[in-house]
């Protein structure tokens, strides 16, 4: 998918079948250390809830904001930043992103109070939006048409990554000495992506953009039938994770885990993720639809099963690791399905997409912490099934994926034409 105007180059790029040189490869390699920098930071509250939540004296659902905050705040500047952005080189945007990323961390870290941790957290909100809606954009201007989805799971593993490496390490770092340290550990790895975005100067070609975002075009994507459904799917499935995947740590840990079990059962989860990402990619052009599919189901399945049996460890254990399998697939499900539902408005269609993925981990978390705090984990995990079972339904409603790529195209080819003119 091209940044700028995949209507126009798509076919070439297509008819050339010949792989993309390794300086392509590189370029794509440096995004994914800062995408693994952004995640770790935004998942780290994750293993620290309670922590943190003791720390400051709040409740588990009350310390949740540490997730719902920067999500809003992403949701917010998807769009916006880029709005904002106009035709400025995505390069230097996706530097001074990361220099936001830094400060945020070191402002959690040293937080005197609640209120002061969370104005950290907004300042991640407000870098994570914009990187994300570049780093998926850009996942298809680095390489050719036909290795856009390697590179989109290239880039999609610095998520995995940061769940096998970043939550668990942090939650390790934390039970040694404190969750002050494990944010002080993930500046240190700010500043290695920092120093590897900087680097992208020699590696990552000029990214100018030609053409502005304009409202008009998040406008024009919401107005069409597939891409709105689409991105209704997207905000179900993600609600249905992060509802429940905010209050994992306080579960395991009512369920008797130890915290190094719980570090052991988290790592778990980011391990067979991560070959779960790379083994989707293989076929996720051929067979999208019931791969996400297949994948919800497993989400849902381990939400309904986790609360029912939370006395058997072995099974908890191994219902973590399915759901681990699941989400370690839908990122990349998803990020295809919404690229290839608006081909000619990349930019545009990314925005969107990370900003619903936002607006879904905000609220998801939200009412997960309300549910948390009034009627207890198991509660929410059920909410979170309900999530994932409308997400199927939504799926279930679309006729099948290219045929309602094809209908949404003449309206695309029309649009393209019009604004060329």
């Amino acid at each position: 998918m091209n940044f700028e105007n995949n209507a126009s180059s798509s076919t070439l790029d297509v008819a050339d079948a010949t792989s993309s040189p390794l300086r392509a490869w590189l370029a794509v390699a440096s995004v994914t250390i800062g995408a693994f920098a952004f995640v770790t930071t935004e998942f780290l509250p994750v293993g620290l809830l309670p922590q943190v939540a003791q720390t400051f004296d709040v409740l588990p659902g009350t310390a949740g904001l540490m997730v719902t905050i920067p999500g809003i705040m992403a949701a917010i500047s998807a769009p916006g930043l880029m709005l904002a952005a106009g035709r400025v080189n995505r390069r230097l945007i996706l530097i001074l992103l990361t220099v936001m990323l830094l400060a945020s961390n070191l402002l959690s870290a040293f937080a005197p109070n609640f209120p002061l941790m969370l104005v950290g957290r907004a300042l991640l909100g407000a870098a994570l939006g914009g990187f994300w809606t570049l780093a998926l954009a850009a996942a298809g201007r680095l390489v050719k048409a036909h290795e856009a989805p390697r590179a989109t799971a290239t880039i999609l593993a610095g998520v995995t990554c940061a769940t096998v490496i970043g939550v668990p390490l942090g939650t390790f770092i934390a039970s040694l000495a404190s969750w002050r340290m494990s944010f002080i550990a993930t500046a240190v790895l700010v500043s290695v992506a920092l120093i590897a975005q900087i680097a992208q100067i020699a590696l990552l070609p000029s990214l100018p953009s030609k053409a502005a975002l304009r409202f008009a075009d998040l406008v024009t994507l919401v107005r069409r039938p597939f891409p709105r459904k689409s991105l209704l799917m997207v905000a179900l499935i993600f609600g249905a994770h992060f509802s429940s995947y905010t209050y994992i740590a306080p579960f395991l840990q009512d369920a008797h885990f130890s915290t190094s079990t719980i570090t052991a059962v988290l790592l778990g989860f980011g391990i067979i993720g991560f070959f779960s990402n790379f083994a989707v990619s293989t076929f996720v052009a051929r067979r999208l639809k019931s791969t996400l599919a297949t994948v919800t189901v497993l989400l849902m399945f381990a939400l309904l099963t986790m609360p029912l049996l939370s006395d058997m460890a072995p099974v908890v254990t191994g219902m973590v690791l399915a759901w681990g399998v699941a989400f370690g697939a839908i990122p990349l499900c998803v990020s295809v399905w919404m690229q290839e539902a608006a081909p000619d408005l990349p930019e545009a269609g990314s925005a969107l997409f990370v900003g619903i993925i936002q607006v879904a981990i905000a609220v998801g978390s939200s009412v997960g912490g309300t549910i948390v705090d009034h009627a207890g984990i198991p509660t929410d995990f059920w909410f979170g099934s309900v999530l994932a079972i409308l997400g199927l339904v939504t799926l279930a409603s679309f006729r099948t994926r290219n045929n309602a790529v094809q209908a949404a195209a003449p309206v695309a080819s029309t649009e393209v034409q019009t604004e060329c003119v």
